[in-house]
């Protein structure tokens, strides 16, 4: 089990894990970084058995995934039994389905489906979480659409797993968010923000313009579990992106 309450996501080094030995040594560097657990995501074909076999022998936790809603939905009984092989409790939907963005009657129909899956997960010892984006805070009737979805479904069998910079992007607020989904986000994705000739991009955590002392203070309230560091396009060595972040992030008082 790590000791630490920060992971990487793998998805910012997925140019670097097409295939089982692009994984291994990825892990490896990862680890030498100072993480001591990853969330996977964006990795190309592996095994699950293997993929736990790589990760415990670098002292890594696999702490959760992201896996389509389509198997989710579809597959409940192979994602529990892959997830037993990864040791891993937590999974997370990354993008809500096309089928469902119809407006406020597909967050609905979305937040009833991942709940009767939820269900399932949670009787075999998992969780679910939602990833949001930008789209869910367009407003239907007054209403964000990622409050719609997450009014329409029961916390115990779907959480959130909110993005900081996407919830910026999306005009909101990181903190009233960690504050409204209280006891609900078990997974925070740690993204910052930054403006380069004038449009907002993605940053390494503590090089950007959140708030990430009150962000940090909020989630702590709120019981999240585990701080997952992503940058979906890196300026410079995604490594480094993460090694960067990791550093600003223990200078702030995680680890």
């Amino acid at each position: 089990m790590a000791r630490s309450v920060i992971a990487a996501q793998l998805y910012t080094v997925r140019e670097f894990a097409r295939t089982p030995s692009d994984i291994a040594r990825t892990l490896a560097r990862v680890r030498a970084i100072g993480y001591e657990a990853v969330q996977t995501s964006g990795l190309g074909p592996i095994e699950p058995r293997e993929l736990r076999r790589i990760a415990d022998g670098e002292g890594l936790t696999i702490c959760a995934t992201h896996v389509p809603f389509e198997r989710v939905r579809d597959e409940t009984d192979a994602i529990v039994e892959e997830h037993a092989t990864l040791n891993c409790r937590h999974v997370a939907v990354p993008l809500m389905p096309q089928e469902y963005r119809t407006g406020a009657d597909g967050f609905v129909r979305f937040a009833r489906d991942a709940e009767a899956a939820g269900r399932k997960l949670a009787s075999a010892g998992l969780t679910l979480s939602y990833h949001n984006h930008r789209f869910e805070f367009q407003r239907y009737d007054g209403s964000p659409g990622l409050g719609i979805l997450f009014s329409n479904c029961d916390p115990r069998y779907v959480k959130a797993e909110l993005d900081t910079y996407w919830v910026q992007a999306g005009g909101a607020d990181p903190v009233a968010w960690i504050d409204r989904l209280h006891n609900r986000i078990a997974l925070l994705h740690l993204k910052d923000m930054t403006v380069i000739d004038d449009q907002a991009t993605f940053a390494e955590v503590g090089e950007g313009n959140l708030n990430w002392p009150e962000i940090l203070k909020a989630a702590r309230a709120a019981g999240v579990e585990w701080y997952i560091v992503e940058q979906d396009v890196c300026r410079r060595d995604p490594f480094e992106s993460l090694q960067v972040s990791l550093r600003n992030l223990r200078s702030m008082g995680l680890h």
